[in-house]
């Protein structure tokens, strides 16, 4: 990896560093591919999962689009005329309501997230597929938040397209991966020169994309389950807090999330009490939680304003341990 980000040959050009940077390239495809159970040939490289995700709405901007309204901000406000549709408050969707809609409206592009960001909830993507595709829709679903947590393979999903961020599961910022179902082709969201098979311009962050295969190869082997560090930390919780919830606690979750409403505390106060403490976690989405908003996800789920406004997510990663469950157990302690 060291002698890769020395590296200064462009993975297009002909001569031999640009030789020795496209294997690195195509050598993180091939491994891409093994996570995701897909083709080498239909992984093309972005700079994380906004961009996929983007690249794929608008490839389907003249077309109706459908979102859960639990989506990220990257696919909600991917392009302007895209309907939500509802969910429950365990955060599913509403299966007869949606099927319902896919039978009315003229065939388009319906995304729903694997994994939500904030709750942590499991969508039934199979499923939700399924139904879509008996009513002529292609499938998206952003799986930025499943990669190297579930096992992710293209065919049982039932999806066209699928969304990667390398940062999610132990690779790089600034990296990430769009996988195509064989025969689907959308637009480049970038234009320029004729990287990534004419599907996305720019020269390749060779660097990035070599810790995102290597990434993405550990993840196959030896996927997160953190599901003994979610109930100590869950416990924990109730212990220390009285009166916390613990949103979606009865629905299937990853192990990797845990968001709690803190009774009587806006999130943003409590997000800087226990910055001080040395403990970072985030207010909902940690990519805008810059923002003092209420959680779209917990509206959705019908909290109240003030509910979702004391929204804390806890997020272990893939080197979290119990020492580290135990170190926050004594904060929260502190803080009660």
């Amino acid at each position: 990896m060291t002698e890769t980000m020395a590296g200064v040959g462009n993975a297009s050009s002909v001569h031999g560093h640009g030789r020795s940077a496209r294997s690195v390239v195509e050598k993180a495809r091939e491994q891409v591919a093994g996570l995701i159970g897909s083709r080498p040939q239909e992984v093309i490289f972005t700079s994380g999962g906004t961009e996929a995700n983007n690249q794929v709405l608008r490839a389907h901007a003249h077309q109706p689009v459908l979102v859960s309204a639990i989506e990220h901000d990257s696919v909600l406000n991917g392009i302007s005329g895209l309907e939500t549709f509802a969910v429950t408050a365990e955060g599913l969707p509403d299966m007869m309501a949606l099927e319902k809609r896919l039978n009315t409206v003229e065939p388009g592009l319906i995304s729903l997230m694997l994994v939500n960001n904030e709750t942590g909830v499991v969508q039934p993507v199979p499923e939700v597929a399924r139904m879509a595709k008996a009513a002529g829709w292609s499938v998206h679903t952003d799986a930025v938040q499943a990669a190297g947590k579930l096992p992710l393979a293209m065919g049982p999903l039932g999806v066209d397209y699928l969304s990667l961020s390398g940062h999610k599961f132990g690779g790089p910022q600034g990296v990430g991966a769009l996988v195509l179902r064989p025969g689907m082709d959308p637009a480049p969201l970038l234009q320029g020169g004729g990287q990534e098979r004419r599907r996305r311009a720019g020269t390749e962050n060779v660097a990035g994309i070599a810790g995102l295969g290597l990434a993405a190869e550990l993840a196959l082997a030896s996927p997160i389950d953190h599901s003994a560090l979610q109930r100590q930390l869950e416990q924990a919780l109730h212990e220390a807090v009285p009166g916390v919830e613990i949103v979606a606690d009865t629905t299937r979750r990853v192990s990797t999330i845990t968001c709690a409403l803190w009774p009587d505390a806006t999130a943003e106060r409590m997000v800087m009490k226990f910055d001080l403490k040395g403990v970072a976690l985030s207010s909902g989405s940690a990519c805008s939680s810059g923002k003092v908003t209420a959680s779209h996800v917990l509206s959705a789920m019908g909290y109240a304003r003030e509910q979702a406004q004391s929204a804390l997510r806890f997020s272990t990663g893939w080197n979290s341990t119990p020492d580290d469950v135990a170190a926050l157990t004594d904060v929260l302690q502190a803080l009660s």
